[in-house]
Parts: structure tokens; sequence; C-alpha cells
């Protein structure tokens, strides 16, 4: 046993979703959002940097010796899977270990909506789930490719850095590649991945053009596509997408993206104020041809209102998907005024002034 699992095991005995551990500070837990620090003692940079090498794969700690931060994953059997990071600071050697648990939880138990479901049955396109660092967006397409593996038949190929969630083949062929372990970058595994025969193509992270490009290409060649971005909001993840491209082939872009993209799912994760955990907001926007019509004649600034309308689609936008669990009591009204976009209707449930004073 690694000396560092006894640290992995507090932090699933905790609940705590992230372990920080920095050389010339005591080890720390995030707990349902909250920093919480762990009665240890400080650590060395020469002791830390012992207790994470003894679990980061050679090559892994190479690349980091070179470079100065590199994503890897670990696994301690029949407790949980750890995305971990390694990179330098001021003091020495740092890490953080994101906990990624061993059962995939269904889109029922995660609570959300019936329309996810039914992403997991369209025949091809480009789905995007998208939300800031931490939102729950791993595990709601974990979510989506279970429902895939266990009700269809075809080959799911997923794209990772590192691999998060271990989808054991049942109905389908399940193949899942690892960045710099199985394949030099996304881009590099997607244009191989036209090449062996998937149907539905996971890309943990959509991060430049080339990635992007493909990804579409992918989706109009027949395969469902699912990827990740960081963006807020529907509106803004289809603007990122067309605003990545050069000016030039931007029109073009809009076109194809109108034509490839299915659906977008934006996640918000709030702290509970009713019980223990976090529970997530999701705006959902699904493409009909009006939708597709914005998006080609670039008018996504529509989008919000398109949304409202298109409730019976499956469709919802996010101070909507706030207001409901606000009113369920299940968050508090300052988180619910921080993270909506149009802030006024949440203004009468707020008992003081809000905190943040750009917002005025």
């Amino acid at each position: 046993m690694a000396q560092i699992d006894a640290f992995f095991k507090l932090m699933n005995t905790q609940g705590a979703s992230d372990l920080h551990m920095v050389a010339g500070q005591q080890p720390v837990l995030r707990v349902h959002g909250d920093m919480e620090r762990v009665k240890y003692a400080v650590m060395e940079n020469n002791e830390l940097k012992a207790m994470l090498y003894e679990i980061v794969p050679e090559e892994r700690v190479k690349h980091f010796e070179e470079t100065g931060d590199v994503d890897f994953a670990y696994e301690i059997p029949g407790l949980a899977r750890y995305r971990g990071n390694l990179f330098n600071q001021r003091n020495g050697i740092g890490a953080v270990f994101r906990e990624i648990p061993s059962d995939i939880l269904t889109i029922k138990q995660l609570g959300l909506p019936s329309v996810i479901s039914r992403l997991s049955t369209l025949p091809k396109g480009l789905v995007l789930v998208t939300g800031p660092t931490g939102s729950g967006k791993s595990t709601t397409l974990a979510a989506i490719i279970d429902e895939v593996n266990k009700n269809r038949k075809d080959h799911i190929l997923t794209i990772e850095d590192p691999i998060e969630f271990v989808h054991r083949s049942q109905n389908c062929v399940v193949n899942q590649r690892e960045v710099g372990v199985h394949t030099r970058t996304f881009a590099a595994a997607l244009r191989g991945a036209l090449r062996e025969d998937p149907d539905v193509i996971l890309v943990g992270e959509m991060r430049d053009l080339e990635t992007i490009a493909l990804a579409m290409e992918a989706a109009m060649t027949g395969h469902l596509v699912f990827a990740t971005l960081h963006t807020l909001n529907a509106s803004k993840t289809v603007d990122r997408v067309i605003e990545i491209f050069p000016a030039s082939q931007q029109a073009q872009v809009r076109s194809t993206l109108a034509d490839a993209l299915k659906a977008v799912v934006s996640q918000t994760l709030f702290k509970r104020v009713d019980i223990k955990g976090r529970v997530a907001a999701l705006e959902i926007l699904i493409c009909t041809p009006a939708v597709r019509n914005l998006i080609r004649d670039a008018k996504t600034y529509q989008i919000p209102s398109t949304m409202q309308t298109g409730k019976k689609y499956g469709m919802q936008t996010l101070d909507d998907a706030i207001m409901e669990i606000l009113q369920k009591g299940m968050i508090s009204p300052d988180d619910a005024y921080t993270n909506s976009i149009d802030k006024s209707k949440f203004l009468p449930f707020l008992r003081k002034a809000p905190t943040d004073f750009t917002d005025v």
C-alpha cells in the first residue's frame, strides 16, 4: 500500500471531492465545496515528492520534470479512482486529486432531467456538456455513456486526459484511450478514431481548433460525439466554438455547427443547504430547426428566448433551473443570485444587499 493511500481513504470517509497536497502546508480536503485542513504536519518538499512519486507512472514523472506539471490517474481497487495533477509552486511540489467514484451513478440517481437520458439514443451528431471546472461534467457524461453501454449494441471510444470513469463493456464494446499514454494528443486520437469503426465517441475536452474541427467532422460523418467545454451557458458555448476559428472560416463553421450540433448541457454545481452534498442546475439547449437557423444567421443572442419557448422539447434556461432548486429549499438565495444570469429575478430572495459590488 502506498503511503498516500491513507489520505485517499480519509478523503473517501469524509465525502471530500478533492485533496490538495502542497509543500510547505498541511494537506487540505474540499468537502461539499469548503476547504478543510487535515490535522497533519506541514509537509516538506522532499517528503511530499517521495510520497507522490510512489504512485505516479515513471513516464509521467519524466514529463513532469521536463514541463513542471502533468495529469495522471491513480486507482485504489475497491475504493475509487483519482484524477491527479502535479505542479511546481513557490515552496516546491504540489498536487491536487479529484475522486472519481468506482460506481457510475445513473441519470435517475443523479436527479437529471429525463431529456438527458434521450441524448443517449441519438444516432449521430455533437452533444456538448459544459460548465466551469468542478461542475460535474464528467459525472453527467459518464451517466450518459453508461446508458449507451447498457441499451445499445455499438462501439464506444473514449479519449480522455486522464481516463476518469472506467466503463466495462456491457451491450457495447468499449475502448478507452488516455492522452499521453495511448495517444499523443486529442486531435491525433480523433484522426485515428475515424478508422477505428466507432459509433459513439467521447472527447474528454475540446481544447483547440484542430480538436473542435475533428469532433465536428466526426459528428457530420455519422458518429455520435460527446465532448466538454469550459463555458458558462449554451449561447456562449456556440459562440466559443465559432470564435476559435479564423474570421474567414466562421461563416462556414456556423453552417457546419448548425447541422452537427444536437444539444448543449451547461452545468453549475451548488452547495446544498438542506442536507450535506451538492446539486446541479442544468441549462439545456436542444437544437431544433429554429435554433439551427439562429446559429446559421449569427443570432445566438436570441437562443435564451428560444429556450424559454422550447420547454416542450426539454429545454430550460439556467435561471429557471436555479429558481426551481431554490424554491425547493435546496440552495441558498446568495448562491442562486451569484450564479444566475438575470440577477433581478433573485433579488427578492436576498435578505441583504448583494456581496459582489460589481453587480450593483
